[in-house]
């Protein structure tokens, strides 16, 4: 304890881990509602699009792929799977904009959409983007420090928040300018506030690079972190 105490509480509160089980439930969990059945069902849906499936088809079938390594040995590959969570984050979030864009294309009475496809593609870059610096604040000012501190009152960081009010906005304003429905915009509302946990999901790309850069905290602090399962310590399986 008095080890872990002299090592900076910043980096601490950010080297906190989940075991490798619990990272094995979380892409079964995360993949059949967020991206399978959230995001895959609806983008095959009627009013069936080639283009939509095309774009969404490679990214989806590659993220399926990656996480059998997880599935089948989450403790192996324990780091790495940081990296992939990471991706799966960006990847269901750009799944859910192509959903976003095929309810705004299938409601537009003829002609191209390109405009507002570009619109909501930066629109979700911004989102990505604004999120990763945002974690990053959220890091250097100690917020998840205080966040595991009991009796503190936190507020997320001001680039987190307005990245993600703001695509939930800009998406909200694409679907009333071509759209009344008022089932339009909630539905676009609901996709764009998973769009926000899905995004946040992509700050485990940063945490992947963090855990390599603190390498030797990581493991003074969990010895067995990413150790095969045949040579961990059963007690912390």
């Amino acid at each position: 304890m008095q080890k872990h105490q002299e090592i900076d509480g910043d980096i601490l509160s950010y080297l906190i881990f989940q075991s490798p089980k619990e990272n094995r439930g979380n892409i079964i969990v995360f993949f059949l509602i967020f991206l399978d059945f959230i995001g895959i069902i609806p983008l095959i849906s009627e009013p069936f699009s080639y283009g939509y499936f095309i774009a969404g088809i490679i990214p989806i079938i590659f993220i399926h792929l990656w996480a059998i390594l997880y599935i089948f040995d989450p403790y192996k590959y324990e780091h790495s799977y940081y990296l992939f969570f990471g991706v799966y984050g960006i990847v269901n979030t750009y799944i859910i904009f192509l959903n976003i864009q095929k309810l705004l294309g299938a409601h537009i009475l003829g002609g191209s959409h390109t405009i507002t496809f570009i619109i909501g593609f930066i629109l979700f870059l911004a989102l990505i983007f604004g999120i990763q610096f945002g974690n990053i604040k959220m890091i250097e000012t100690g917020t998840y420090r205080k966040l595991q501190t009991k009796g503190n009152n936190i507020n997320i960081s001001p680039i987190v928040a307005a990245s993600g009010i703001g695509y939930v906005i800009g998406q909200l304003i694409l679907t009333f300018i071509y759209d009344y429905s008022i089932r339009m915009l909630i539905y676009v509302f609901l996709f764009g506030l998973l769009s926000i946990l899905t995004a946040y999901f992509s700050t485990n790309i940063h945490k992947y690079f963090y855990i390599k850069k603190h390498k030797d905290i990581v493991k003074e602090i969990y010895p067995e972190f990413g150790l095969p399962k045949s040579e961990r310590n059963q007690k912390y399986l």
